[in-house]
C-alpha cells in the first residue's frame, strides 16, 4: 500500500455510460488541490460490473484526462457488494470513500465525511451518509422507511439510513468483515459487530439524471428479509475478546 496515498474512492457501476464521466469530474473537483484536510493524494477506482452498454469504453476514454483514475472490470456480473469489495481489495489508500455510480450521491460530500473523521475518536471506523432529503419516488422512499425501521429494530445499529451509497471507512476494518452478497447494506451493523463505532453524517441526495435504477421494491424486500435474518444470526453468534502480547 502506498503510504502517501490516504484515500481511495471506490465507485461500483453497471450500465451507467452516461453517468461515469460527469461523476468522475465531480469527484476530481471535490478532491483535487484541497488543503483543509490531511489527504495529500487520492485515487479513484471505478469497478465495472460487466456492463452491457458503453460504460467500460467510456471509463477507458476517461483515463486520458484523469491520472487518478483506475478501471477494474468484472468478467461476469457479480453484484454491487462484490464490486465494492473488488475495489477495496485493489485500493492503495488507508481509507475508502464509496459512491453509487448513478450520480445521486454528491461527491462534494466526501470532504464533509473527511472533516467528520478528522475530529472523531479513533474507534470510529465508519462514517455513513444519511440522506435527509431523499430525491427518489414516493414508493421507494416509503419502502426504505419501513425497511430501515425493521432493520433498526432487529439489528439495533442506531443508523437511520444504511442504504446510502456514500460512506467513508477504514480499508483494514472493512476487509476484516465477513463477506456476503448485499453486505454493503449492513456495514454499520457489521462494523459494530467487529467492535468499532459508526456515525451517520447528513449528506446531499440528487435525482438520477441518466440511466435507470437496477432495483425495484419487491426484489429489495425479498432479498432484504433473508439478509436481515443472516446478519442478526451473525451478531448473535459473534465473540470478541481483548488480546495482549506477553
Amino acid at each position: 500500500m502506498n503510504e502517501a496515498l490516504q484515500l481511495s474512492v471506490v465507485v461500483p457501476v453497471f450500465n451507467e455510460q452516461d453517468n461515469v464521466g460527469p461523476l468522475l469530474r465531480e469527484i476530481l473537483a471535490a478532491l483535487r488541490g484541497r488543503i483543509d484536510f490531511e489527504v495529500a493524494a487520492f485515487e479513484v477506482i471505478f469497478v465495472d460490473d460487466h456492463s452491457r452498454d458503453g460504460t467500460l469504453q467510456a471509463l477507458q476514454a476517461l483515463k486520458a484526462e484523469a491520472p487518478e483514475l483506475r478501471v477494474l472490470h468484472h468478467v461476469q456480473q457479480s453484484g454491487q457488494s462484490t464490486a465494492i469489495r473488488t475495489g477495496v481489495k485493489a485500493a492503495r489508500g488507508a481509507w475508502i470513500a464509496t459512491l453509487d455510480g448513478d450520480g445521486q450521491n454528491d461527491p462534494a460530500d466526501i470532504p464533509k465525511l473527511l472533516d467528520a473523521r478528522a475530529t472523531a475518536q479513533p474507534t470510529i471506523k465508519l462514517f455513513a451518509g444519511w440522506r435527509v432529503n431523499r430525491q427518489d419516488s414516493g414508493s421507494k422512499r416509503w419502502a426504505s422507511k419501513w425497511a430501515n425501521a425493521i432493520r433498526s429494530r432487529m439489528l439495533r445499529d442506531d443508523t437511520p439510513d444504511t442504504g446510502c451509497g456514500i460512506k467513508l471507512f477504514e480499508r483494514e476494518a472493512f476487509l476484516d468483515l465477513p463477506y456476503f452478497d448485499h453486505m454493503h447494506r449492513y456495514l454499520p451493523a457489521l462494523m459494530q459487530r467487529a467492535g468499532w463505532q459508526t456515525v451517520s453524517v447528513p449528506v446531499n441526495h440528487r435525482p438520477r439524471s441518466a440511466g435507470v435504477s437496477k432495483y425495484n421494491n419487491l426484489n429489495r424486500a425479498l432479498v432484504g428479509i433473508r439478509d436481515l435474518r443472516g446478519v442478526a444470526w451473525l451478531i448473535q453468534r459473534s465473540k470478541r475478546t481483548a488480546v495482549e502480547e506477553v
